[in-house]
């Protein structure tokens, strides 16, 4: 189904405790943290750093947490276990995305690629919900 407004969905980050002061000193201000959920595409700004990817490279949708504030808190956090990366903006819960083709993320040469994503989204239940009916329609022939 095509709509008019390419955006379908916007989801600010949650910004609480320990983690979201901290969080704050990284993204400056709430409006500079965001996930966009389109017709074709899913992108996260946190800060200065900006991801965008198909809709298809998504292998997987979570909801994880609670988190251990001192994994979480402060500036975007590589796994050194999986290379997965983490905006944090709480310690509560969050969305996990894996992708098929792991993205680049905070590092600028590109080198370093993250195969997922976790986002501490206000509401991940609704993110969770947005990405995977997006995925299912993006994966679907549409009709044609």
């Amino acid at each position: 189904m095509v709509t008019a407004d390419p955006v379908l969905d916007r989801f600010p980050f949650r910004f609480d405790g320990a983690v979201g002061i901290a969080a704050r000193a990284v993204v400056f201000s709430p409006d500079r943290a965001w996930v966009e959920v389109d017709q074709g595409r899913v992108t996260v700004r946190y800060g200065s750093w900006t991801i965008s990817t198909d809709l298809l490279n998504i292998s997987g949708v979570s909801l994880t947490g609670p988190y251990r504030w001192w994994k979480v808190a402060g500036p975007p956090h590589v796994s050194l276990k999986d290379r997965g990366l983490t905006f944090a903006t709480n310690a509560d819960r969050g969305v996990c995305i894996t992708f098929f083709e792991p993205i680049t993320g905070i590092d600028p040469t590109g080198l370093l690629k993250h195969p997922g994503l976790t986002l501490t989204v206000a509401e991940p239940e609704r993110l969770l919900a947005a990405l995977v009916a997006r995925e299912q329609d993006e994966g679907s022939d549409g009709g044609a």
